[in-house]
């Protein structure tokens, strides 16, 4: 699960939600109950059990008398990676520039963990998907908002305390968690290492989101959808509510209170049905994942390889999209990748894959796979897609093996025989790394509505020298175009500020909203 919020359709007596709903608190309600002879919870001493409330436990770790002084921690489950021999690289960390600080989006049964100790950054992955969190500030900057509801601004100021202490908050959460329903484990990768502040950076998100329902629908709906390829279940939900709870009730001890616990179980029970909802309607019509196999294999660089895979049952998605990957080399762990053409006739799908250090999939995707292997696919997801119902010409930013979906979506334009002008900026750092030059060089030769323009930061070129966003600013104008972003979070932060600064409305700039940027700051 990701971020809790609160939505219009959590009612103030905290039944929320919409059909389908158990009990007084909804879905919140625990699939089972504690008995009184059940051994105490991971926060308290041997000899007592934590008092909980008749109905539903709102504190199941404990209630305001004791959360005075939190206690120490729970030590969380053994964190120990897979057994198998680290990818190529695996020592070596991360280049921390521009071009190689990816995009990525990663998700699992109720928040994923990725499973190295070393921090991956794999190329080209998508990010979180969250409308406007680009847009998103620290819930200390906007707690206090006089247009929020009254639910909105005591789950802020929530978050407002426990943001100095977030990795303490989610690492107490996931410690519960584990403890108290050891049956949840196994819907996780092996290791939790770098796990600690995906959550909290899902909280600030929603508390972008919470004063928008139509939105936060939309995006909990595509989470609800997606979960069910790691056998998430309604019956799951309950007992990561409770933990949640727990977490907050133990670290925001000077905002806490009955009001507090109120706003944030409204919020989570309408979260929860959303998303339950949103998956039991796509069972009807759609399989959890697919089947995929292996039947192309091009490298195209030393770490840039082109992967064609084959589902074993029709694949529906749209240009710009992307999906979720499972090797069998990492079961359990699902990193996101753009899809690199507009749907074929022929059903097969393409990726553009960048091996890096501690890139467990992407290293096993570059170095490891070859035809025949198969793979698994979760659903489509994404908005970054074209509005074919106007004429505005297409403004694309594609940096590194973010130019993927900008093929996909020249593809898509080609496809609906309008010409519509299509301006693409194509950015790396050097000539070599513009892998895919020559197939975007012969689109633009093929359709005269296309203009392509690489440019290269770091090393002589027969193109544009500079950044990206900076090229863009020397041509134009663009008061008439759609702009389109896809590469690592830096070149989009810095886009999204030049195509701002240029007069392009926010409405008509689309991207992967990053989960990088919702904490911001680096």
């Amino acid at each position: 699960m990701d971020a809790p919020t609160t939505t219009s359709s959590a009612g103030n007596d905290g039944t929320g939600g919409t059909g389908g709903s158990s009990g007084d608190w909804g879905w919140f309600t625990p699939s089972r109950r504690r008995d009184e002879d059940e051994s105490p919870g991971p926060d308290q001493e041997a000899d007592r059990r934590p008092p909980s409330r008749p109905v539903s436990p709102i504190r199941p770790v404990g209630t305001g008398v004791d959360r005075r002084t939190p206690p120490p921690a729970p030590a969380p489950p053994a964190q120990t990676a897979p057994p198998a021999p680290a990818p190529p690289g695996a020592g070596t960390p991360p280049a921390s520039d521009e071009w190689n600080r990816p995009a990525r989006r990663d998700h699992a049964p109720l928040a994923e963990a990725r499973p190295a100790a070393v921090p991956e950054r794999e190329e080209h992955q998508r990010p979180d998907e969250a409308p406007g969190a680009q847009d998103v500030r620290p819930a200390s900057a906007f707690s206090e908002d006089p247009t929020a509801s009254p639910d909105a601004i005591l789950i802020r100021r929530t978050m407002a305390e426990i943001e100095p202490v977030a990795d303490k908050v989610t690492s107490y959460f996931y410690a519960l968690l584990f403890v108290q329903h050891p049956y949840l484990r196994p819907l996780f990768p092996a290791a939790m290492d770098t796990q600690r502040d995906r959550l909290f950076r899902a909280l600030l998100t929603a508390a972008k989101l919470v004063d928008d329902p139509d939105i936060l629908t939309e995006y909990l709906s595509g989470l609800g959808r997606g979960h069910r390829k790691y056998g998430t279940q309604p019956e799951h939900y309950p007992a990561v509510g409770e933990c949640l709870i727990g977490a907050l009730t133990r670290y925001a001890t000077g905002t806490w209170s009955d009001e507090a616990e109120g706003a944030w179980v409204r919020a989570y029970t309408a979260i929860s049905q959303i998303m339950i909802d949103a998956a039991a309607e796509d069972e009807l019509r759609a399989p959890a994942w697919w089947q995929a196999e292996v039947v192309g294999h091009e490298l195209r660089t030393q770490d840039i390889a082109v992967v064609t895979v084959r589902p074993d049952q029709p694949y529906p998605f749209l240009a710009g999209q992307y999906t979720s990957l499972e090797t069998p080399w990492w079961p359990r762990v699902w990193r996101h990748y753009s899809f690199a053409s507009a749907p074929r006739p022929d059903g097969l799908l393409s990726f553009h894959v960048k091996a890096v250090p501690a890139g467990w999939v992407s290293s096993a995707l570059v170095h490891r796979a070859r035809p025949g292997d198969v793979i698994r696919l979760g659903p489509p997801a994404g908005s970054m897609t074209v509005d074919h119902s106007t004429d505005n010409g297409l403004l694309c930013l594609g940096g590194g093996t973010g130019i993927a979906p900008i093929k996909a979506l020249i593809e898509d334009v080609a496809e609906r025989g309008r010409n519509r002008p299509v301006e693409v900026f194509y950015g790396a750092r050097s000539d070599h790394d513009l892998y895919d030059i020559d197939t975007m060089l012969r689109l633009a030769q093929t359709h005269h509505w296309l203009s392509v323009r690489p440019v290269v930061s770091d090393s002589p070129t027969n193109g544009i020298s500079g950044r990206l966003p900076d090229a863009v600013r020397q041509y134009g104008p663009w008061n008439t175009f759609d702009a389109y972003l896809s590469g690592p979070p830096g070149m989009i932060r810095s886009g999204v500020d030049t195509l701002r600064g240029i007069g392009i409305p926010s409405h008509r700039i689309r991207h992967d909203s990053l989960e990088e940027l919702v904490a911001a700051g680096d």
